[in-house]
């Protein structure tokens, strides 16, 4: 395993009180694999990346518990020294907003030799010679003149290449793209999504791709982990995942894409709004926003519960989900179709069927049914 994050807890002290940001995020990422990280804004999904790479704001942001484990070494163990040496020839990443993360006094040619000077040691003319060449790499015609130019006078699909020449100059074995595409328009937004595949293969990298976009990730990635309310609810392999999601909140993303064979039907859209991490309700996170929720979801927070090999889902109905999804129509139909079964007649993890989830305090929290599930 590259990169393997296991019970990842992250928490925020703010005037409303301490923001429990991350909750015990467990995913992993096998060299030339990409998994894709999916979740609305404040899920915890940057916030995980960023403790990953080592740039948390601390304070006010503090791990608490947990490991993560790059090429066999937990790096939370490391000095800063140590994890600054990780960095760039280790692991990088590619920020959201290019046009603030490059140094609008610099060149995009200075800023991409800097990574050769200071990491390689070579001289300036060798580092620009370097820059032309992963411009071109990268798709940026004319790269020979554009090296001299600041990033205002690019573009926002050129600055997001600059961005991956950056991250890709010292040849990582593991790139974090946080929301690589935010801002871009949908055609620039697929040229840059293809060009990330093309060099992930090309150099047989790991990837991790943060983003909101379920539409993004079908080509890309080989996984998704799903994430609300800073832990992760459903962890799968893609296809698994559009064919068949296994959690309501998934379920929800899913049938929020516009589709051009459902003409005529009203967008759907989760009702609702994500907690305010500094108050998330007790047991499920989602129940307030679930079509599916019962009394149990109110009370017991749900395991990531073993739903097939390499597959997860923090649902205590994660069964009535599936089967919801794999009605004979042959469309999903949407949320909230439908009454859920009332108590007893329905099939709760690690219970037989006509059976209730445990009640709390019986001793028995479906622990039979849980699994690593990240692959």
């Amino acid at each position: 395993m590259l990169l393997d994050v296991r019970d990842l807890h992250i928490e925020f002290r703010t005037r409303d009180g301490v923001a429990r940001a991350v909750n015990g995020v467990d995913y992993g990422v096998e060299e030339g694999r990409t998994l894709a990280v999916l979740g609305e804004s404040g899920s915890g999904k940057s916030v995980t990346a960023q403790a990953v790479m080592g740039i948390l704001d601390s304070p006010p942001g503090r791990i608490t518990r947990g490991e993560i484990r790059f090429q066999g070494r937990d790096l939370l163990t490391l000095s800063e020294k140590e994890r600054r040496a990780v960095r760039g020839p280790g692991m990088a990443m590619i920020f959201q907003d290019a046009l603030s993360a490059l140094n609008p006094v610099l060149s995009v040619g200075e800023q991409l030799g800097e990574m050769f000077t200071v990491h390689r040691g070579m001289r300036r003319k060798e580092a620009r010679t370097r820059a032309v060449e992963l411009m071109e790499r990268v798709g940026i015609p004319g790269a020979e003149e554009r090296v001299r130019q600041y990033p205002h006078q690019f573009s926002g699909g050129m600055r997001q290449r600059i961005m991956i020449a950056m991250a890709l100059s010292l040849e990582p074995s593991l790139i974090i793209a946080d929301e690589p595409t935010t801002a871009l328009d949908v055609t620039v937004q697929a040229q840059v999504m293809e060009l990330l595949a093309e060099l992930q293969r090309e150099l047989g990298m790991g990837m991790v791709l943060i983003t909101h976009d379920l539409g993004v990730v079908a080509d890309v990635a080989d996984r998704i982990a799903v994430m609300y309310a800073g832990r992760i609810v459903e962890t799968a392999p893609v296809h698994d995942i559009y064919r068949a999601p296994a959690h309501p909140y998934t379920r929800g993303l899913l049938e929020s894409i516009p589709r051009l064979d459902q003409k005529g039907r009203e967008l759907y859209a989760i009702k609702g709004l994500p907690p305010n991490p500094a108050a998330v309700p007790p047991g499920c996170a989602f129940h307030p926003r679930c079509p599916l929720a019962r009394a149990v979801c109110r009370t017991d927070e749900p395991p990531l519960y073993e739903v097939t090999a390499g597959r997860g889902s923090a649902c205590h109905f994660w069964r009535e989900t599936l089967a919801l999804a794999r009605e004979p129509s042959g469309e999903r139909p949407p949320p909230g179709a439908g009454e859920p079964p009332a108590p007893g007649t329905g099939t709760a993890p690690g219970s037989a069927p006509g059976s209730e989830p445990p009640a709390p305090g019986s001793g028995d929290d479906g622990d039979g049914d849980r699994g690593r599930s990240d692959g």
